[in-house]
């Protein structure tokens, strides 16, 4: 053992308690240093992950209100006629709304709290997928009844177009029946006689002009009495008339007749002579028209000397 000279005393003190000291408290700062290092690496590695954790709840978070807004910006987009599908649309919106709202003024972000709203997203996407296919079911009978009713449609117009056509032919085939019906009249003459009755050649000794004719056989016209208007039109185109009350109506006017009679038509021809009692008869061509049941069924033009 070494051993130093102490001057002041004059003894000596052994070296080797002075350095052992010493190099115990090095040690001892080593370790605490090591044990600080250690500590504050791990600290650091845990506040890096606090950070990083924080960082992807924030992320999550941002993805999470991107997707609200994509959702709500979806339902907009979605329209109803019925009245309760568009409440129960209403409602689904202003759920979105109080999320979206939530998450805004949210401070205190957990991954809990990132799993509720992630569920509650969930269920809005699950209820906006009922609306889609709501709609689609919708569109789809709304297709089917659009076909359905335009092919009602086309059928309706096709049998509107029939009846149309069958109401135009009935029209043609009433009005070829009644001008079918209609009673003519030919042989139509026309002779002078005088008071005696007998036939004169001059027309200023006639005091009575005859005019005969034969109504045609019909079978399409109705039996029964009728009357038979006459109408003679002197040469100076004058009506020769009874007064000037003898009319009858034509084609919606009143026009004087010089005589009538009433018949009794059976549809077979019948023969008929119709008188006018007058004087003062000139030469020249008359013109007679047979009128019966509102037609002119006959005329001539007739030349008396």
């Amino acid at each position: 053992m070494d051993y130093q000279q102490n001057d002041d005393y004059g003894y000596e003190q052994p070296q080797s308690n002075s350095n052992s000291t010493a190099n115990g408290l090095k040690i001892a700062i080593i370790i605490l240093l090591v044990i600080l290092a250690a500590v504050s690496f791990l600290y650091w590695q845990s506040v890096r992950r606090d950070a990083e954790e924080i960082d992807a709840m924030k992320g999550d978070m941002e993805r999470i209100t991107v997707e609200y807004q994509e959702l709500r910006s979806d339902m907009d987009t979605l329209h109803f006629a019925n009245d309760t599908l568009r409440a129960s649309l209403d409602v689904q919106r202003h759920i979105a709304d109080s999320l979206m709202d939530r998450m805004k003024r949210e401070r205190n972000v957990s991954y809990q709290k990132i799993k509720a709203y992630e569920k509650e997203l969930g269920t809005l996407r699950t209820t906006m997928q009922g609306f889609i296919k709501t709609i689609d079911s919708l569109n789809q009978l709304n297709k089917k009844l659009t076909g359905e009713n335009l092919a009602y449609r086309r059928e309706i117009s096709t049998l509107r177009t029939s009846t149309e056509a069958a109401k135009e032919t009935a029209a043609e085939l009433n009005t070829k029946l009644k001008r079918g019906a209609v009673i003519r009249a030919r042989d139509i003459t026309l002779r002078a006689t005088n008071k005696n009755g007998k036939d004169v050649t001059r027309a200023r000794t006639a005091t009575q002009l005859v005019t005969t004719f034969v109504l045609a056989a019909n079978e399409l016209a109705n039996p029964g009495e009728r009357v038979v208007y006459v109408r003679i039109i002197s040469p100076d185109g004058y009506d020769l008339a009874d007064s000037q009350s003898s009319t009858f109506e034509y084609e919606g006017s009143k026009i004087p007749y010089s005589a009538s009679r009433q018949v009794d038509y059976q549809g077979e021809d019948l023969a008929v002579s119709v008188f006018y009692q007058g004087s003062g008869m000139t030469a020249g061509q008359y013109t007679v028209h047979v009128y019966m049941d509102g037609h002119m069924v006959g005329s001539n033009v007739i030349i008396l000397k």
